[in-house]
């Protein structure tokens, strides 16, 4: 099992030890550094491969969720904090969860099963074999951006390509990891991973703006507070 590398940032001793003798309990975690700032943390991406971050948000010079938001190809993220208010923004963000203090460890553990399994699908690199133009292709499915039905075809939009094939978006989705897949509109599923910005009723993935119907908003929102609220 990869072990992953974990920087813990918050500007409490007492905060940032506690995450850490959280994480000791964890075989699958190994912390590289405590940091009291995100200064000092910007040290450690430079110079180290690190798979996750534990984040505070309110945090002297820059707070975490401003640190974030500038940060470029970023580890996964788990904001440890004890604000509630700053949750669905944090998800756009890389944000796999979101710890509100006092944290249990029960809660903890959730948290981070998740962005464990989130990297076992992404090394395990499952694919999904498409007939299309008389032929199967084959794609990654952490590759998907999202899928739109279009009558008895569906449009696979991929990071590298786009595939039409002749399947329904129910029977599409059935072959996809339940967790990492939202659908948004009767005509529309999208991997949540992939989410860049939500507004108002559009989901932004990259260049493509995706429809989220009122009659699915709630669910959407609600699975997305599910993934980042405890």
């Amino acid at each position: 099992m990869k072990r992953l590398s974990c920087l813990i940032i918050d500007d409490e001793p007492i905060a940032r030890e506690g995450i850490a003798d959280y994480c000791k309990e964890i075989s699958f975690l190994n912390v590289v550094a405590l940091c009291k700032n995100v200064l000092q943390a910007n040290q450690y991406l430079e110079s180290k491969q690190i798979d996750l971050i534990f984040l505070d948000i309110n945090m002297p010079i820059v707070s975490g969720m401003d640190w974030l938001k500038g940060l470029k190809n970023s580890p996964s993220i788990i904001m440890t904090t004890a604000y509630e208010e700053h949750a669905l923004e944090s998800f756009t963000y890389n944000v796999l969860d979101y710890l509100v203090k006092p944290i249990s460890f029960e809660r903890f553990l959730q948290a981070v099963n998740k962005v464990n399994n989130y990297y076992i699908h992404k090394t395990e690199n499952e694919v999904l074999f498409l007939k299309s133009e008389k032929q199967l292709k084959k794609i990654h499915i952490n590759d998907i951006l999202f899928a739109e039905a279009m009558q008895n075809y569906i449009k696979v939009v991929t990071v590298t390509e786009t595939i039409i094939t002749h399947m329904s978006l129910k029977r599409f989705k059935d072959q996809l990891p339940e967790d990492n897949f939202i659908q948004t509109h009767k005509s529309y599923i999208i991997s949540k991973y992939k989410i860049d910005t939500i507004i108002e009723n559009q989901i932004i993935i990259g260049k493509y703006k995706v429809p989220v119907s009122v009659r699915l908003k709630k669910a959407v929102l609600s699975k997305l507070r599910d993934d980042t609220v405890g």
